[in-house]
């Protein structure tokens, strides 16, 4: 049976198996790197992958290719791109755990630096993770070899098959490490555990993205609630030719609070997204305590949550002023309106006054028209009847003239209200 299918069903319906997790064994050391992008950057991405495949000669990725999972022999390579960054994770197989007083090595010892330290893009985030198995000996030493004490966070995972130690401080290298025990756990559990805890500290960078635009948001924010402030009290006082120039500061005010809104809105909007991930990652490894260590998520709770706050309270803010620009400009524009309309009035009244005084005094001159036009026509008359009398019109040119007074005048004022009637019919 063929049916005609929706063009992007194999899309979406793959959605679910993007990028899976890595299966992997102890010892293994993983390094991952977190690189923010621009478009043009993204495509450089994807040629930097390109040139490292064509090296090793193997298959190239397509121009659509967003997730790439490789064998290059000393190491495992995983490339990703995300809507903001790029994600680059290089993982190495190790021999055992590392002798006491001695560093593991991490997986990009065996990565060829030039091609790494060209990564396009800029470093948001980049970490050591280590994973070796739960006996593994000297592992108090290994800890405090590796790790700051005194930020040191650890708990146990994946419902106690594991044990997370990290400090989320960033090394001589400019790597941050986690060390992870694992015991009796499967192989792409491992992997799946893994790849949540690259996402922590991945995400947690990016929710931390929109810090610096609350900050610079904060500042912009007190200048223009201030301003608000002193054009609130300068409308209360305000006379009316002051009104235009005030609609135009509060105006200009709209415009200013409108662009910041703008322009940090999407980064905030992105950041609180990135903050539930992180919460959600943390939920997924299942982790619990460890005797005198606080776990992930207490420090999470303790580090993340006044940056959080602050990103949220910057957005409600943005809001909060938006709406108090707009209610106060609708005000003055409706004390504005309300003025006009009163003018307008004003001036309605005087122009109904004004063309009374023309009905009345074109009434006094269609009097006076009506005299005139008489005054014309009895002339005319006279002159008529002067003319008559020589061919035998029995009266004279005054007799007949004043006796044509009365009718001219009677039939040019009748003539003159019915024209004066239809015009104003019409």
């Amino acid at each position: 049976m063929t049916l005609t299918q929706y063009p992007q069903r194999h899309t979406l319906h793959n959605e679910v198996h993007a990028r899976p997790p890595e299966s992997m064994t102890a010892p293994v050391a993983i390094a991952h790197v977190v690189m923010l992008a621009s478009p043009a950057q993204r495509d450089a991405s994807r040629a930097h992958v390109s040139d490292l495949l064509r090296n090793k000669h193997l298959p190239l990725p397509d121009a659509g290719s967003t997730h790439i999972r490789m064998d290059l022999g000393q190491y495992r390579l995983r490339w990703e791109m995300h809507t903001e960054f790029v994600t680059w994770t290089f993982m190495r197989s190790l021999d055992s755990a590392p002798p006491a007083g001695q560093q593991p090595p991490d997986a990009t010892q065996v990565v060829p630096k030039d091609w790494l330290s060209a990564l396009p893009g800029q470093c948001l985030a980049s970490v050591h993770v280590w994973v070796f198995p739960s006996n593994a000996e000297s592992t108090d030493e290994l800890v405090r070899q590796m790790l700051h004490e005194d930020t040191l966070v650890a708990s146990t995972v994946a419902d106690g098959y594991a044990e997370i130690y990290t400090d989320f401080a960033i090394h001589a290298d400019g790597f941050s490490r986690m060390l992870l025990l694992a015991g009796g756990i499967s192989e792409r559990r491992l992997g799946r555990l893994v790849q949540q805890l690259l996402e922590i500290e991945t995400y947690r960078m990016a929710a931390l993205m929109g810090l610096p635009a609350a900050r610079e948001a904060s500042e912009v924010l007190g200048n223009a609630e201030r301003e608000l402030a002193e054009l609130a009290g300068s409308i209360r006082s305000a006379r009316r030719e002051q009104e235009p120039q005030l609609l135009d500061r509060l105006t200009r005010l709209a415009g200013q609070v409108e662009s910041q809104h703008a322009t940090s809105h999407s980064r905030f909007s992105a950041s609180s997204a990135y903050f539930e991930l992180v919460d959600k990652r943390i939920d997924d490894i299942a982790e619990s305590r460890l005797a005198g260590l606080q776990t992930i998520r207490e420090f999470m709770d303790r580090r993340l949550t006044p940056a959080r706050s602050t990103c949220q309270w910057a957005s409600r803010r943005q809001d909060a002023l938006s709406q108090r620009v707009s209610r106060i400009s609708n005000l003055l524009r409706t004390r504005v309106e309300i003025e006009q309309q009163q003018s307008s009035q004003a001036l309605l009244g005087a122009m109904n006054d004004r063309q009374g005084l023309q009905l009345k005094l074109q009434a006094t001159v269609e009097g006076l028209s009506v005299v005139a036009i008489t005054y014309y026509i009895v002339g005319l008359v006279f002159f008529l009847a002067k003319g008559a009398r020589s061919v035998g019109w029995p009266l004279s040119p005054e007799i007949t003239a004043a006796a044509a007074i009365p009718l001219v005048l009677l039939a040019v004022w009748y003539l003159m209200r019915r024209l004066r009637n239809k015009v104003f019919e019409n």
